[in-house]
Order: structure tokens, then sequence, then C-alpha cells
């Protein structure tokens, strides 16, 4: 049994998320069919992510693990997965992996982006959030608050199982490029719905719905299930993930 790590590309419209769910379609459940079938096996094969993305969110460089044993190389393999998969879903590398690597626990940094469209073009309904008068000076002074360690639990879906809501953020800025403004943000791990409340916010703040101070007190004073907007799923996309 050998392990294979594999980066992946998934355009997030068509799927019911990452993780496997009964009866939708989503991004594991798509892969670990595929193996099924190339492995001629009759037990499900697991696929363990470096995360899971919600339903509509995108990634450009997902990555994960599998174990399994082939007499394929590396190309072929990849080849044969993305051939069982649907058009929305691409395999772009893969390589065999140390048998500890955990896709999951080993990662040190993942990083993100979210896009604001504030053009007339329909092409980027299913990429970007629309919306309208962005003013990017005001959205990177917010975002230079959230660098550093920062307790989230006021951008995040609220858990009581989970005890610790703290991050580390390592880059956080917005650009633009004429209509399109993306969010870059790095951090050793983000909590659900994180970067969706604190792009919801930040946007909260250019329409005059909070203040500034409003948006640092809910940074530096976290408080559990606060009414804050959460942006759509559609303009976030998993960028990168690092390891070691």
């Amino acid at each position: 049994m050998r392990r294979y790590k594999i980066i992946i590309q998934y355009d997030g419209s068509f799927f019911s998320g990452w993780q496997l769910q009964k009866d939708k379609k989503t991004v594991q459940g798509e892969i670990e069919d595929a193996l099924k079938i190339i492995t001629d096996s009759k037990d499900r094969i697991t696929i363990k992510g470096s995360g899971r993305t919600d339903a509509g969110v995108h990634a450009i460089g997902q990555v994960a693990h599998f174990d399994i044993d082939t007499g394929l190389k590396e190309e072929e393999l990849k080849n044969a997965i993305n051939y069982y998969i649907s058009n929305h879903c691409k395999i772009m590398s893969i390589s065999l992996a140390d048998n500890n690597f955990d896709s999951r626990y080993d990662a040190i940094k993942r990083t993100y982006i979210y896009q604001l469209y504030a053009g007339s073009s329909i092409l980027y309904s299913n990429q970007a959030w629309l919306v309208n008068n962005v003013d990017i000076g005001i959205l990177n002074l917010l975002a230079e608050e959230v660098l550093g360690e920062h307790d989230f639990l006021s951008f995040s879906k609220y858990d009581p199982k989970k005890n610790n809501t703290k991050s580390t953020i390592y880059s956080s800025f917005w650009e633009g490029n004429g209509d399109l403004f993306t969010y870059t943000i790095s951090a050793n791990r983000f909590l659900h719905h994180m970067i969706r409340y604190l792009v919801g916010t930040m946007h909260g703040v250019l329409k005059g719905h909070f203040s500034s101070e409003h948006f640092n007190s809910l940074l530096h004073k976290p408080r559990k299930n606060v009414q804050i907007h959460r942006a759509p799923a559609c303009g976030l996309q998993l960028l990168k993930v690092e390891y070691d």
C-alpha cells in the first residue's frame, strides 16, 4: 500500500462542498468513486483533504492524500482519475508521499483569496461577490488589523465543542485590478466561515452598516453569536496549502 499526495482544482459551483455526503455531489465523493473504479475495489477508498470547503467554494490548490495499491505510474493514475471525474474538478498533480504524510495535520500555512466584482459583466457571477462602490483604501486598513494572532470567535460559526478559536494571520491585503478586487489571506488555520465573516463585515463597513471601530472591537474583544454578515461562498477560493 502506497500513499499518494494530490493537488486538486475545482469549481465549487457544481458541488455540495468537499466532504462526502449521502445523495449529494461532492469533490471527495467524485474522486473516491473514481479510485474505486480504477482499483476495482469492493471497499471505499478514503481520501483525506487538507480542509473542508463549503458548497460553492472553489479551489485552485486543494491538497489531499489516499492509500492504494496500483501498478499505474503517477501520471497514468492522474490521467485515469481525471477520466472518471467530472469536468468541474481536475487533479493537477500527483506524487508519492511518505506513509506518515497527512494533508490536513501536516499543513503549516493555508492561503485563500476572496473576490469582489464591481463591474457589469455577468461572467464573474459564480467566481466573485457582485458589489458596488468598493473603497480599497478602507478595505486595506481593515485587512491590516487582522495581521498577527487573534481570537476569531466573533468571525466564525460558533461551535461549543471548539475550545481554541485563535489563528495567526501571516498575510492580509486587498488588491484591485479594474473592477475586480481580491483579498488574500494566509494563516496557520482558519475557523468555519471565518474568511466569509471577515469579508462580509469589511463590506459592511463600506456600506455604512458597521463602523471600523466596531470591526476592531469584534477582533480585539471576541464574543460568540455576533450578528454580522457572511459573504457568499462564490467569491472564496482555496489558493494553496504549504508544508515543511
